[in-house]
């Protein structure tokens, strides 16, 4: 049996490599969430170079979603959960998700120019 808690508030960010979706993911889940009724706030993040190469930090997307059932006006700065496409994704967002927050990654591309290799098990504590 999952357990479940009914949060107040949550803040995701998807993050990934400039062709993995981001932006578009960001949008749909922005877009599904406010037909719930929620209230919203979005931090889109595009990449430092537009045509870096696939899997290195400087190409890194990510879009922030805040949706709460009462008013907000910010993005936010702590996320509740966070999901990263690549390594380096991970590597670029790793310092900004806080101690007891959610993460999932899908690391099973491999990239040369990624140092960081994920530890056993999905979560980050």
């Amino acid at each position: 049996m999952v357990e479940t808690r009914s949060l107040d508030r949550v803040v995701i960010r998807f993050a990934g490599d400039s062709g993995d979706g981001m932006q578009l993911t960001g949008d749909r889940f922005t877009a599904e969430s406010a037909s719930l009724g929620n209230d919203i706030a979005t931090l889109p993040n595009f990449p430092a170079e537009i045509r870096a190469p696939q899997g290195t930090i400087p190409g890194v997307s990510s879009f922030q979603v805040h949706f709460a059932d009462y008013d907000i006006v910010t993005p936010a700065t702590g996320r509740t959960c966070w999901w990263a496409m690549n390594p380096a994704a991970l590597k670029a967002n790793l310092t900004d998700l806080p101690k007891g927050a959610g993460s999932s990654s899908s690391t099973r591309r491999t990239s040369r120019n990624a140092t960081w290799r994920r530890p056993a098990g999905s979560r980050i504590r």
